[in-house]
């Protein structure tokens, strides 16, 4: 829409701006221009969420029982569970509340305006449509706006549309309503800041109506308080184990008839304090504590607990490009002049190190043997290849049967005494016409740069070459006396007299320079191709100058052009003049800037790309050998997210790609089905994107609102997405995503706010880490719940089938006392459970696939190991006990054993002694069985690795000591624990473990043999997994190690 369409939709006179009355009665209808809360939950409701739920109901009902056994210990452990466990997920759940404050301290505080004819200040939530804003270089937006009267304004969207690089604002109409955030530039957005030059703008959009306001909105809209898999299967088994807690107290009164004694109600307590794993929770937090340190070590900050179980989960990563796949630095890595070809310049950042190659033809002469180089570049132009072909066909057939002369191509290196004129000259022009620096630090020796991204590039090329711009101006004191020298001798003390900056209206910039040593001034321009060419009447061509017009020159540029840009290269062109005496004689301040940029000389191009990270495509190959499909959402355009796509791995179409993007196949990147722009992706109905055979790889200019219908378009699909973002307008694919992960580095506070996973170093490397940390933690929960609640099942049915014990007076003789049930639930439960917690990963962790999101934490498979493990455990236990009252004894049951020891007793105590070490050492070697859920666990190559976990390791000798104090401690053995010391009954309790180690690899080789894998993957991860073992295969055989190892 035009700016007088604007203004007769408003009903507002640029000249004079709003009425004060007419400024107050919209503020009335549109409300004040801020964001507003979406009434988060109250400190109260959150803190009351915490305690009411089952688990914790359990865990204070077990403190209860323990304060009436006297159990102090027990009660102090269980009450410090409770409050750990309510105080973190309170943390959790409140700082939730920050996101809507966090948006609403970056709007400005204040705004100019034009009201009544007269330039005010004014608060910005003040603002209403139809305001005239003012507007230059430090400004923050206070208001969605139409641009006009705009002078040379450029605006920092970062924060909207994820692009580091400054926009440049323009006023021409837009046609298309539907064009991403990005592209539209005669609009400024809320909360943006402008970088340069000044624009005045009418205020179309106040409040939650603005682009920040909508995303605002999403925040609100979006609830991530629902339980995950691992919270409901927790609560499920709540529920199973009250009711077998009352089931068990029920089935003790019964076995004795209701007739309920003191020692009866103890044992009955016992047994449901037993079934009741009340250091799970603890253990489940402590893990997770655990792995949240780890990935903290490992550069992830994790805000959120839930975040590692989801972790475990991930089908798909959605990443953004800049910073988190590449560098985030720009890089010139290509050079072009019409009479040499292409230049490739190694070396990366900002530091300023690195190789200038070019290809060149050797002639070897057959008959000396002798090389001749030929300084023309096998990398010739097309043009060369036609000017070529008008050779005389007398002339090619001479050249073709030489039998005298052959070429081969050679690699040489570019050094600053060995380079052309020509590409000597491009070297100047990028080192002087440029506002930049870089300096190392005295500290840390890093380099960095200060200035625009793009002229940093050609800085950091200039000194690669010892041209950097401090050494070749006459100014130059932080050059040394060797660069200074050696700029001499070249003829290049240059001091500059006239800098014509870049203006985003004509897209170039320009400097006159004075040589000291010689006296020659010269122009150089660079600048976008479209914008420098039109100012050439002639192109460097060696060492001669070539007349030319800007059409001829255009089309001669225009397949080098297209090569750099299917590379995801940004082009400048580069060009120079000679000023005349006259020209050099002139107020150059007062000239005419068209003018003295006229009749330039065209030198070359230069190919500027932002790098991917060198992590980046071992990780995503990781990804693939994980069953994880990796999508690039990026602001950027299609052809360069497609480009780096292709280094990263990410696109798969085409072969490998070099460091400085070039490919090894001359081909173009297949911009198809997989490789979309958000306006295609868009307009598709969620019944076209469910038809896909495959959702796009790569989504370029990507909005807001592209990132959540990404999203859910993954979730249709059953998928389980992580997403990462930096800006506001990544908060909602933050939020709607599974696993929201924020850059740290770049990221603003309310993408923090809006995830669960922050990355310190914005590497997507640290990304496929804290994936392969969730699974290691999921799987840990997993292991310990087993070992948890098969030892409580061994125990429980230990002591139900004991109940059948009678003696002569028909009591119920137990077969352990209740004071021997907690102390047997203290040594084998919490600590052996830490222990598994602690586990490190298997080397096999992501040659899996991705856990199914719906299996939650007791699969089928579990939970038959539950039954089977605590069946064997209790069986054998009680067996223990009639084989040495009955199979070794007489069967004499005594009387009134449960209450102190005589000698009738001896043999129900020494048999309670022989239950006690079974039923301990037995569940801590199932601590063993639990580190591995199929694979065998007791043959030699594992018995060799039993010290691995070293806390398992200490903790099962620790625990096998104190088993041993409680059998033969005096007076604790049979006074407080009613059991005795065992001598001969040692047999009976080996042999008894022994059965059950054989009894585990018997079940686990069944297992093996007769159930599925643990993780069937489908059918996208089967492709996944066979493009990392395609991919690391090819990597080993090019001598790729880094690669291969992956």
């Amino acid at each position: 829409m035009d700016v007088i369409q604007t203004q007769s939709d408003l009903d507002v006179d640029t000249n004079t701006g709003l009425s004060t009355s007419e400024a107050e009665r919209r503020l009335t209808v549109y409300g004040p221009n801020q964001m507003r809360g979406g009434g988060g939950p109250n400190a109260f409701k959150i803190l009351f969420r915490q305690v009411a739920n089952l688990m914790t109901v359990i865990l204070v009902a077990a403190v209860i029982v323990a304060f009436v056994t006297k159990d102090w210990i027990e009660a102090g452990v269980v009450i410090g569970v409770i409050v750990l466990n309510t105080t973190i997920g309170f943390l959790q759940e409140f700082k939730a509340e920050k996101t809507m404050d966090a948006l609403r301290k970056m709007s400005s505080p204040t705004s100019r305006v034009l009201r009544n004819g007269h330039q005010i200040v004014i608060a910005t939530m003040d603002l209403v449509p139809g305001d005239i804003l003012y507007l230059e270089t430090g400004d923050v937006v206070g208001a969605d706006c139409r641009l006009f009267e705009i002078f040379n304004y450029e605006t920092d969207e970062a924060l909207l549309t994820g692009e580091t690089l400054p926009v440049a604002k323009e006023e021409p109409v837009l046609g298309d309503p539907e064009m991403p955030l990005g592209d539209r530039i005669n609009l400024s957005f809320a909360s943006t800041t402008v970088t340069k030059g000044r624009s005045k703008a009418i205020v179309y959009a106040t409040g939650m109506s603005t682009e920040v306001g909508k995303i605002a909105k999403k925040l609100m809209e979006n609830n991530k308080n629902k339980k995950t898999p691992l919270q409901k299967s927790m609560d499920r088994m709540a529920w199973v184990l009250l009711f077998l807690a009352i089931a068990s107290v029920l089935i003790v009164f019964g076995a004795n008839k209701f007739d309920i004694k003191t020692e009866v109600l103890m044992y009955a307590i016992g047994l449901a304090i037993a079934t009741i794993p009340e250091g799970l929770v603890a253990v489940v937090t402590l893990t997770m504590s655990l792995g949240v340190n780890a990935l903290a070590k490992k550069r992830a900050l994790v805000r959120q607990l839930v975040a590692l179980e989801s972790l475990g989960s991930v089908t798909n990563i959605c990443s953004d490009k800049t910073g988190t796949l590449t560098q985030s630095k720009m890089v010139l890595v290509r050079a072009w002049l019409p009479d040499e070809g292409f230049f490739h310049i190694s070396g990366l950042g900002f530091e300023p190190s690195g190789d200038v190659t070019k290809k060149q033809k050797v002639e070897i002469d057959s008959s000396s043997g002798e090389l001749h180089v030929n300084f023309t570049s096998a990398s010739k132009t097309k043009q060369d290849a036609t000017d070529s072909s008008a050779r005389s066909a007398d002339e090619e057939k001479r050249s073709m049967v030489s039998k005298r002369s052959s070429y081969v191509e050679e690699t040489v290196v570019v050094r600053n005494d060995s380079m052309s004129a020509c590409f000597h000259r491009l070297t100047e022009a990028a080192a002087l016409c440029n506002m930049s620096e870089i300096k190392q630090d005295e500290q840390s020796g890093e380099w960095f740069g200060i200035g625009d991204p793009t002229e940093i590039a050609l800085q950091v090329f200039a000194t690669k070459l010892s041209m950097g711009k401090p050494s070749l101006i006459s100014s130059g004191s932080s050059s040394s006396n060797k660069e200074a020298e050696d700029s001499v001798s070249k003829g290049g003390q240059w001091r500059i007299l006239c800098e014509y900056p870049f203006d985003s209206g004509i897209k170039r910039m320009s400097v006159v320079v004075a040589n000291e040593s010689t006296g020659e001034k010269i122009l150089f321009l660079k600048g976008a191709t479209e914008r420098v060419v039109p100012c050439c009447s002639g192109r460097q061509d060696g060492p001669t100058v070539s007349d030319t017009v800007p059409d001829e020159l255009q089309t001669y540029l225009d397949p080098q052009i297209e090569e750099m840009g299917r590379d995801g290269l940004r082009v400048l062109s580069i060009a120079y003049r000679h000023l005349t005496l006259d020209e050099g004689s002139a107020d150059l301040n007062k000239t005419d800037r068209e003018q003295i940029e006229a009749n330039m000389i065209f030198l070359g191009l230069v190919g500027i790309y932002d790098p991917p990270r060198p992590e980046s495509l071992p990780s995503v190959m990781e990804c693939y050998r994980a069953g994880i499909q990796v999508t690039m959402l990026t602001g950027d355009h299609s052809e360069t997210a497609a480009a780096i796509a292709r280094q990263v791995g990410i696109l798969q179409d085409e072969g490998d790609k070099s460091a400085d993007g070039s490919g090894s196949n001359g081909h173009a990147v297949n911009v198809g089905p997989l490789v979309m722009t958000a306006r295609e992706f868009d307009r598709m109905s969620d019944e076209a994107i469910d038809a896909l055979p495959e959702l796009p790889h790569v989504i370029a200019r990507c909005s807001p609102d592209t990132k959540v219908k990404m999203i859910e378009a993954m979730h249709r699909r059953n998928g389980i997405v992580a997403m990462t973002g930096d800006g506001v307008n990544d908060s909602p694919s933050l939020k709607f995503a599974d696993v929201g992960i924020a850059m740290g580095q770049s990221g603003s506070d309310v993408a923090k706010q809006a995830s669960e996973i922050i990355l310190t170093d914005d590497n997507f490397a640290t990304i496929v880490r804290a994936i392969r940390e969730g699974r290691r933690v999921f799987s840990n929960i997993q292991r310990f719940c087993s070992l948890l609640i098969a030892g409580n099942a061994g125990e429980l049915i230990c002591l139900l089938v004991g109940l059948a014990f009678r003696d002569k007076l028909g009591e119920t003789v137990f077969p352990l006392s209740p004071v021997a049930i907690l102390v047997n639930n203290l040594l084998t439960g919490t600590p052996p459970a830490m222990a598994l917690g602690a586990e490190k990963a298997w080397p096999t962790i992501m040659d899996e696939p991705p856990r199914s999101p719906t299996s939650g934490l007791f699969t089928w498979e579990v939970l038959a190991d539950i039954l089977f493990y605590g069946f064997s455990i209790g069986l054998l236990s009680i067996a223990d006990f009639w084989v040495i009252i009955s199979g070794f004894g007489n069967g004499d049951m005594a009387q009134h054993c449960n209450k102190d020891y005589t000698e009738e007793c001896d043999l129900v105590f020494r048999a309670r002694g022989a239950v006690f070490a079974t039923l301990t050492i037995a569940i801590l070697l199932h601590a063993y069985n639990c580190r591995r859920i199929r694979g065998p666990m007791w043959n030699i190559h594992m018995l060799k690795r039993v010290h691995e976990n070293k806390i398992l390791f200490y903790g099962f000798f620790s625990g096998l000591v104190l088993c041993l104090l409680c059998i033969y401690v005096p007076g604790l053995n049979t006074k407080v624990l009613k059991m005795k010391g065992i001598s001969w009954e040692w047999g009976v309790v080996l042999v008894t473990l022994l059965v059950f180690l054989i009894l585990s690899e018997i079940y686990k080789f069944a297992k093996r043999k007769l159930l599925k894998p643990l993780s069937v993957a489908t059918d996208e991860q089967e492709r996944l997994q066979r493009m990392w073992t395609e991919t690391t295969t090819l990597a080993s055989v090019n001598g790729d190690t880094k690669l291969a190892k992956s």
